[in-house]
């Protein structure tokens, strides 16, 4: 299930990203937002996106029926929320490269933590677990705290250090380096120098957070599943997890496929 919602969620970043025109997205987003990416909606969703809306709204179909069966019909609250949050954060970059906005770092990251999809991954992950999981381990996860934001700015500098000069051939919101440079009058290499360091900052938080952790509540396997997403961040080296070819397909079969050598 869950890596149904990573692949439709691929193709909704795109149509955000690359697709759609902005007159598409207002509807496109008004109907997530309002309607939680309910079927009804449908009818106001642009022609060119209705495949698209279908698609998630089927796959939320899915998942509501698996938590019913389940028992757990709770957690679609948290699973819902966090893609409305995301598709909000989505259509904000939309709205800046509509009009040619380059924001400030600070207002990029608070945004791009979102986009990063880092939160909609950990929240819809943690919904599907089989472990019994109480309301204030999920009201915590959406609180942002500081452990999860973490994760998201490692994951979203590491990106845009990687991916920052292909996605800029194209129209494309400004990446972490494009918003730095505009800021603070810095080169290329000065705003990488800059995304090190916070990626670093980001660490010490995260470590902090979980080694000293006052989350009383919040099981360790939760904390662990958020700081496994910010590891994700380094299997990617050259191209992001979009753009990589074969050597990605390399990497997947020397783990998963050939035997270990003993």
């Amino acid at each position: 299930m869950m890596t149904k919602v990573l692949t439709i969620y691929t193709v909704i970043d795109d149509t955000y990203d690359a697709y759609a025109t902005y007159d598409e997205l207002v509807p496109f987003t008004d109907a997530f937002d309002r309607c939680g990416c309910d079927i009804s909606a449908i009818g106001s969703v642009p022609p060119s996106l209705k495949p698209t809306y279908q698609a998630l709204a089927d796959l939320y179909t899915q998942i509501e029926e698996k938590f019913i069966k389940e028992g757990k019909l709770d957690r679609l609250y948290y699973a819902k929320y966090e893609m409305k949050k995301l598709a909000r954060a989505f259509f904000k970059e939309a709205e800046w490269l509509n009009v040619g906005y380059i924001p400030k770092c600070d207002e990029y990251m608070k945004n791009a933590n979102v986009t990063t999809t880092c939160m909609m991954v950990a929240t819809t992950s943690l919904s599907f677990m089989e472990e019994s999981i109480a309301k204030e381990t999920f009201e915590w996860m959406i609180n942002e705290h500081l452990i999860l934001r973490a994760s998201s700015v490692i994951n979203r500098l590491k990106g845009d250090c990687i991916g920052h000069n292909l996605e800029q051939q194209r129209k494309h919101i400004a990446s972490f380096i494009e918003c730095y440079m505009k800021e603070f009058g810095g080169s290329k290499q000065d705003a990488y120098a800059e995304a090190q360091k916070k990626i670093t900052n980001a660490w010490k938080d995260m470590n902090k957070d979980f080694l000293c952790s006052t989350h009383d509540k919040v099981p360790t396997f939760v904390l662990e599943l958020v700081i496994n997403i910010a590891r994700l961040a380094y299997i990617f080296e050259e191209n992001d997890f979009a753009s990589a070819q074969s050597e990605f397909k390399d990497k997947i079969i020397v783990l998963f496929v050939e035997p270990v050598n003993v």
